[in-house]
């Protein structure tokens, strides 16, 4: 085992050895008493891992470490594309996202008690802080926070079904749409008409959820956009798909909320 490899090199070999054998990160996880967001983290190459780790991989998916650290290891036909310069990222999930009409009526409530009164706070600054705050929470928590799905579009990840909320909002009285312009372009604004009902929030929830308002309320629709176009989950997805909320497992600084270095290892 005299090869030196990177913790990236690492990272997408042991990637590779896992979905040749049809293995999500969970099962793995499960195997070898290492939580999942760790094990995707590894994957990265951005959290390292110790010997007695690989020699407890190598035995769960049936490698040798001899092989495994050889200059020329490959798993059949797939070595090549895993060794691209951009990760294949998985397709599996913890659970599939189920939209909580109720939850995100609130959310979107209580975002707009918090920022409506900004002139920039149009519907590109909003669709943004929503998702933010989907993505947010599901990373630090492994929980939906609303369970909307969020597309890949042109100006950035925008919910799905939120014309149709929006319009059982106006129609029930809790919005107001107003058209204005901003900076001399058209805008399109939201105001509440009712409070937010604050016991159908965590307070965890609202916790991840202020702390987006604080960060990116005051940004403008172009540099929220612009950001959110760095983002992980939007850079791995394809054009027009669903984005995987998973994907927020592969953030870096200063996307990412979890502290994996910190993170206290399944027992």
């Amino acid at each position: 085992m005299g090869t030196k490899l990177s913790q990236k090199q690492i990272g997408q070999r042991i990637a590779e050895i896992r979905k040749s054998k049809g293995l999500s990160q969970e099962d793995v996880s499960r195997r070898i008493k290492i939580s999942r967001p760790s094990i995707a983290q590894i994957e990265l190459g951005n959290r390292g891992i110790d010997i007695m780790e690989l020699q407890a991989l190598s035995l769960e998916l049936g490698f040798s470490l001899d092989d495994f650290m050889s200059i020329d290891f490959q798993i059949g036909n797939e070595s090549d594309v895993i060794r691209e310069a951009k990760i294949s990222y998985p397709d599996e999930r913890i659970s599939v996202p189920k939209l909580q009409i109720g939850k995100f009526k609130n959310v979107l409530l209580y975002m707009l008690e918090k920022c409506a009164g900004k002139p920039n706070v149009g519907e590109t600054v909003l669709y943004k802080l929503l998702y933010f705050s989907d993505f947010n929470y599901f990373e630090q928590y492994e929980e939906h926070l609303t369970g909307a799905r969020y597309r890949k579009l042109p100006f950035g990840p925008v919910p799905q079904k939120l014309d149709v909320i929006i319009n059982q909002m106006l129609a029930d009285n809790q919005l107001q749409r107003i058209k204005t312009e901003y900076h001399g372009y058209p805008q399109t604004r939201y105001l509440p008409l009712e409070k937010a009902d604050l016991s159908q929030l965590k307070a965890s929830e609202k916790d991840v959820i202020d702390r987006v308002i604080e960060q990116m309320s005051d940004w403008s629709a172009i540099a929220i956009s612009n950001y959110s176009h760095l983002d992980m989950p939007w850079i791995a997805s394809k054009e027009g798909e669903v984005i995987n909320y998973e994907l927020a497992f592969y953030r870096q600084a200063p996307f990412s909320v979890r502290n994996y270095g910190d993170e206290i290892e399944v027992q």
